[in-house]
């Protein structure tokens, strides 16, 4: 069993004072903080293992090449891919789909064809596959969602036709919390010749995602998450998918011989990995992983939604709050706005409590337009919350509303 209260020992941050009250941090939908082992792996990179890696004979970077790879390895692991040639490394979920949307989008769409993503998208989900759609004469078409935020999965189901090339879906919305059918959307559009792309960047720190059980096509989503450093991303693809992809960036590494006539590519993955990575950041992201692989998946999953369901219900509690996104099946993300309350004033007058806390359109527009909002307030929990935060948060609330 997982003690959830000594977890908290090991993220230094989460002692920080702010505006002289004991720091609350309800923004891990943004970004988790950092575990001990994972700032010590980046300072003893930095103090004592600086090369580069893949070039070198010298024993510093033989060193380094093997700890960045050991990473590629704990990713393929973690995934359940079925080769290590299919974990790309990238900056992050963004630079992940503008990878797929490039790529897998000009070998596959042609004038006439059809991109399927949902209301509730991320902008990065959105607006990669309208660059790709402007060049290739293709056309995004909009699954919608409900008043609950669900994918209306009926008319997902029809608008599945042998012009759809690609359907593009968030696993968990970052908005609303909604987790997606995933499982059960995948196999229908292989059933019309689309390939499927999972932005999992919300879900991959709170269950357990198995990719060859899923089918998925590909899969994108970013270390900082997942209690690991920015400007690291992970993009898996099935291996005959990304053999057949042509680089999205040229430069170092993913080259193969270079003449002035004609340059040859490397082997995957490297053929995708062009220039120096960030070393240090992908040599600390397997502590962050190790750290979740030595923890049950389905506990922490168990404790999330616990505190969710416990948050929910206390805020429902408040005069005025409505909860946007209530979905039975939902991530840890509880997402309200207050009748006559902007967000940003909320936030503001939060923050000065010590609670961290999202406001705005979470790059999610489209979605906002669907519900005619401007924004929301976004408490968004993880493994090292506790209801005595949520209580604080709820008591917060109500100050916060004296005081305007």
């Amino acid at each position: 069993m997982i003690n959830f209260s000594e977890i908290r020992d090991l993220f230094p941050q989460i002692n920080t004072m702010v505006h002289g009250k004991q720091l609350v941090y309800l923004d891990n939908a943004a970004s988790t903080l950092k575990p001990l082992k994972v700032i010590e792996a980046i300072t003893k990179h930095y103090t004592s293992e600086v090369s580069n890696i893949h070039r070198g004979v010298h024993f510093l970077s033989e060193s380094g090449t093997e700890k960045y790879e050991q990473t590629r390895e704990s990713v393929r692991n973690f995934i359940n891919a079925q080769k290590r040639e299919e974990v790309i490394f990238t900056k992050g979920t963004t630079d992940s789909l503008n990878l797929i949307a490039h790529s897998l989008g000009s070998l596959i769409l042609n004038e006439g064809d059809q991109i399927l993503l949902s209301t509730m998208e991320h902008h990065s989900n959105i607006v990669p596959w309208q660059l790709i759609a402007q060049k290739t004469g293709s056309k995004i078409i909009e699954i919608p969602i409900t008043e609950s935020g669900e994918i209306e999965f009926e008319e997902y189901k029809k608008l599945l036709n042998p012009k759809v090339k690609i359907v593009s879906i968030v696993h968990t919305s970052n908005s609303l919390g909604t987790v997606n059918p995933i499982k059960e959307m995948i196999p229908l559009a292989h059933e019309v010749g689309a390939k499927f792309v999972v932005d999992a960047a919300q879900a991959i720190a709170h269950e357990k995602i198995d990719v060859q059980d899923l089918n998925c096509d590909f899969l994108a989503f970013s270390a900082h998450k997942m209690y690991g450093p920015s400007g690291v991303g992970i993009l898996y693809g099935k291996e005959d998918l990304l053999n057949l992809m042509p680089p999205y960036q040229g430069g170092g590494d993913m080259i193969d011989i270079v003449t002035f006539k004609q340059t040859t590519f490397n082997d995957l993955p490297y053929k995708f990995e062009a220039g120096t990575p960030n070393i240090a950041g992908f040599i600390a992201f397997n502590e962050a992983l190790q750290f979740l692989e030595n923890l049950n998946l389905d506990e922490i999953k168990t404790y999330e939604n616990n505190l969710l369901h416990y948050a929910q219900n206390e805020l429902k509690q408040i005069k005025g709050l409505k909860i946007i996104g209530t979905s039975p099946q939902k991530g840890p993300v509880c997402s309200f706005v207050i009748g006559g309350v902007h967000p940003n004033d909320l936030g503001t007058l939060l923050d000065q409590q010590g609670i961290a806390v999202r406001t705005g359109h979470h790059c999610t527009q489209p979605l906002m337009q669907r519900f005619n909002l401007n924004g929301t307030t976004r408490a968004s929990f993880c493994l090292y919350n506790t209801k005595e935060e949520v209580d604080y948060l709820v008591k917060s609330i109500h100050t916060s509303l004296e005081l305007l």
